[in-house]
């Protein structure tokens, strides 16, 4: 297993005693004999923490996409814990009401940032790859083989929230027309520094581009919202949902997902008919501290939330 690219993992204990009902509690071994989800293996920092704090009854089962993640898990010699090749958004076939909690952290690992072969980042020489799952699908160098300039301005735009997606899918597509398509990472960043004049002090002007195509090819805000959508079905009464999102447009998703299934909802159609009780009561947001920033710079950006599944 190579083990040149590190991954310090953001909120650690945070996120692990949100998701434990009360772990400070006097009967908090009811909690740690039940079974949990880490839907974002990683490389598996969040899942040994739980592992460390669950009973001889309980369960962990993880999803992760990524084949090296797969190979990380191999590592862990415990009856106790299993991990699934598949998408998160997979948790649908898990039993209802059979898990006392469910922990997302969104977004990629450092070892998948700073491996270069697997495209992910602008700092590095590499295929433009940037899939979870390299097993799979297509990736952003072959897509943008075939894609028309409008789906390519929308993508840009929609996911990298970029006010240049139009300069950018332009030049994509004049590039692609003249010498063939973008194949490299540093082609591609080459390229939108040459459209993009200005930007934020501080960001590579490929930020917001990158940040598009990973997100439009892992299909990774469609997933987020299927493995939401799940897990009010899989969760037991009072158990946690625990998620940390690294930018605006996944965070968006999981606060008015919390806030929708939070309150009462009527029928304006119907109004004598009686409301459809609040699934979830909002807990925590949570931000990491400045020791953990200064640790770990990349996690800055991060934002937890915790919700608890109410009675149905």
């Amino acid at each position: 297993m190579d083990t040149a690219w590190q991954h310090t993992t953001v909120l650690l204990n945070e996120a692990v005693d949100a998701l434990f009902t009360n772990p400070d509690a006097p009967d908090n071994s009811s909690n740690a004999s039940q079974t949990y989800v880490d839907a974002t293996f990683g490389r598996g920092g969040h899942s040994r923490l739980i592992l460390s704090r669950l009973q001889t009854q309980g369960r962990l089962i993880a999803f992760d996409k990524d084949p090296e993640a797969l190979l990380e898990a191999s590592s862990i010699h415990d009856s106790r814990f299993s991990i699934r090749h598949q998408g998160f958004s997979q948790l649908a076939e898990l039993p209802r009401a059979s898990v006392a909690g469910v922990l997302l952290d969104l977004g990629i690992s450092s070892p998948q940032i700073d491996n270069p072969l697997r495209g992910f980042s602008f700092r590095f020489e590499g295929p433009l790859d940037m899939r979870m799952d390299s097993t799979r699908g297509i990736s952003v160098a072959q897509w943008l083989q075939t894609a028309e300039l409008e789906k390519i301005a929308e993508v840009i735009r929609d996911y990298g929230e970029e006010r240049f997606a139009g300069s950018i899918a332009k030049a994509i597509v004049a590039r692609r027309q003249e010498r063939g398509a973008i194949s490299s990472t540093t082609e591609l960043a080459q390229l939108v520094a040459d459209t993009v004049k200005t930007r934020e002090p501080g960001q590579n002007p490929a930020t917001r581009t990158f940040q598009a195509f990973r997100i439009f090819i892992n299909a990774e805000l469609e997933e987020l919202q299927q493995v939401l959508a799940a897990s009010l079905d899989v969760l037991q009464t009072g158990g946690r949902l625990v998620v940390i999102s690294f930018h605006s447009l996944e965070d968006r998703i999981v606060k008015q997902f919390i806030a929708r299934h939070s309150r009462d909802e009527y029928d304006r159609r119907t109004p004598f008919a009686p409301a459809k009780v609040m699934r979830l009561k909002a807990l925590h947001r949570i931000k990491p501290g400045a020791a953990e920033l200064a640790a770990n710079p990349r996690a800055r950006s991060a934002i937890m939330r915790v919700a608890q599944r109410t009675p149905a």
